[in-house]
């Protein structure tokens, strides 16, 4: 079967790892869910590009440190690419400025490879719907980050960018900041969540991104939420 002719319901998933151990408990780990199918594997990030074109998987799980091409620069661009898929970083380095530049870069989310199987499979289900995923340790550390210190040259240049919504989609963007889901925010803001739908899209499009992650990030740079000047 070719990989244009599978199951519609499932989610094919390209591993990239330079660790085979690890890359055979991964795919030991997928091959346990009934929705999920490993197309293809990778030691190193210059190798994406062409497992992206030859098998068009929904989900890409990538490492940080590899010999070559390492997991943030192959992040980079892939999510480049029209049509990418999402990629999820799986790692045991959570170094603030890797997670940063990894999600900047459209990574759907960051996970540290002593995450649970369970929580890892559940996690890829996630993102494969555009749901953002970060392991618990690294959204404190990420929003002790933001919060800290003097960054007022940042918040400038992020309120500079959100100045492009409108002002229903900058109430959606806070919203999304929050974390909050699309029912939750049709909720408080009394729309429908077809119509939440698309106020996220516009913003996605107003300001060139590509997940609500980076929304996230560029609310939190503006200092807009809850609790910030």
């Amino acid at each position: 079967m070719s990989e244009t002719e599978r199951d519609a319901r499932e989610i094919g998933v390209v591993i990239v790892d330079d660790d085979a151990l690890v890359r055979v408990g991964l795919v030991m780990m997928m091959g346990g869910a009934p929705d999920i199918r490993v197309l293809a594997e990778a030691e190193d990030g210059g190798a994406v590009p062409d497992l992206v074109d030859e098998h068009a998987p929904d989900v890409v799980l990538m490492d940080i440190r590899m010999p070559a091409v390492d997991g943030l620069t192959a992040t980079e661009r892939l999510r480049a690419r029209p049509d990418a898929p999402e990629v999820l970083v799986l790692t045991t380095f959570d170094a603030d400025e890797h997670v940063l530049r990894a999600l900047r870069a459209g990574a759907a989310g960051f996970l540290l490879k002593d995450t649970p199987p369970e929580q890892i499979v559940e996690s890829v289900r996630q993102v494969a719907r555009g749901l953002p995923v970060l392991s618990p340790a690294v959204t404190r550390r990420l929003i002790d980050r933001v919060a800290a210190g003097d960054h007022a040259e940042r918040a400038e240049r992020a309120r500079g960018r959100l100045a492009a919504l409108n002002a229903r989609e900058l109430d959606v963007a806070v919203a999304v900041g929050q974390g909050r889901s699309n029912a939750d925010i049709a909720s408080r803001l009394f729309l429908s969540v077809p119509t939440v739908k698309t106020h996220v899209s516009g913003v996605l499009t107003k300001l060139g991104l590509n997940n609500r992650v980076q929304i996230a990030l560029l609310v939190h740079d503006a200092r807009l939420l809850d609790g910030t000047d």
